[in-house]
């Protein structure tokens, strides 16, 4: 019974030890260990985020990237609270936000891995073609309730937008809403419907013709029709694209961003790295935002 007794024990250790010992391949190679990159944060980014992580896995077999949404706001806040590698923002880090990452030991570094336009929509029935930014300001902020007063048919305007938490929330306030004017304090009409992702405005647009809301450029459907703006009453009325981004003359656009706590060291520099180089800059512009390099140049 005793010799029972030890060989049982004898066979537990046994497959202990092998369930703790690293894979192996056919040839009887070790294989790699696996290393994990939390990226999580901004909405508008996490498409292109899979994208990347996508193409980036399937060269680099060894490694996985988890990437999630949730809102610039949540990507800043997990990066302050240390639980992910990459936060994503389609905003700059406030300084509030600075201030509270440096009180709990994180020191954010700042990269800017592409650009985007804000694009303002509307249904494809709807007769407005052009807008300027202060009859975009004056609608979302209720001095403007009829589309008969910007030149449409005689019908309520419909505001949409992203919920307070949206780096594109945030933006557009600062930007359109209060025209960069830092002193300004204009804030959304309280009749506003705030919607928790960019589909969540596309699907609203394409539903009421009586909508308008905005979106980065690259969620914005051929169905629906794209607003081109002047940033003041007799300038020229501009429709967003790469190129109106690059020359500068489209009103409303912006850098996305990438955060990483101190600089980036190890498995997190090299992909950051990668993001920035040519191969995942053609990525961006085939999704419909503007690449942060020339993606023809050498990295």
């Amino acid at each position: 019974m005793k010799r029972i007794f030890i060989s049982v024990i004898s066979l537990i250790i046994l497959l202990s030890l092998t369930s703790c010992a690293p894979a192996s391949s056919a040839d009887g190679t070790p294989a790699p260990s696996t290393t994990y990159i939390e990226n999580k944060g901004s909405d508008t980014i996490v498409n292109l985020a899979l994208a990347w992580a996508e193409r980036y896995q399937s060269e680099h077999q060894d490694i996985r990237i988890s990437v999630t949404g949730g809102g610039s706001g949540t990507g800043i806040a997990s990066l302050i609270n240390g639980t992910v590698d990459i936060a994503n923002s389609s905003r700059q880090i406030k300084q509030e936000e600075i201030d509270e990452a440096k009180s709990k030991g994180t020191d954010p570094i700042e990269f800017i891995i592409a650009r985007d336009a804000i694009a303002v929509i509307v249904h494809p029935d709807n007769p407005v073609n052009e807008l300027t930014l202060q009859q975009i300001s004056d609608i979302y902020s209720g001095k403007i309730t009829n589309w008969m007063d910007v030149g449409g048919e005689d019908r309520p305007i419909v505001k949409l937008s992203r919920e307070t938490n949206s780096g594109t929330h945030v933006y557009f306030l600062e930007t359109v809403l209060r025209l960069g004017n830092s002193d300004d304090e204009t804030l959304f009409s309280m009749d506003t419907l705030l919607l928790p992702s960019s589909e969540g405005i596309i699907v609203e647009v394409r539903q009421n013709p009586n909508a308008i809301g905005y979106d980065g450029l690259g969620y914005v459907p051929k169905d629906l029709k794209t607003i081109a703006i002047a940033n003041e009453v007799g300038g020229a009325y501009v429709l967003p694209s790469i190129a109106t981004v690059n020359d500068k003359s489209y009103a409303i656009a912006r850098d996305l961003y990438m955060y990483t706590n101190g600089e980036p060291t190890g498995i997190v520099k090299d992909y950051l790295d990668w993001i920035l180089a040519p191969e995942a800059q053609e990525i961006v512009a085939e999704l419909g935002f503007v690449p942060a390099i020339n993606p023809n140049s050498s990295p």
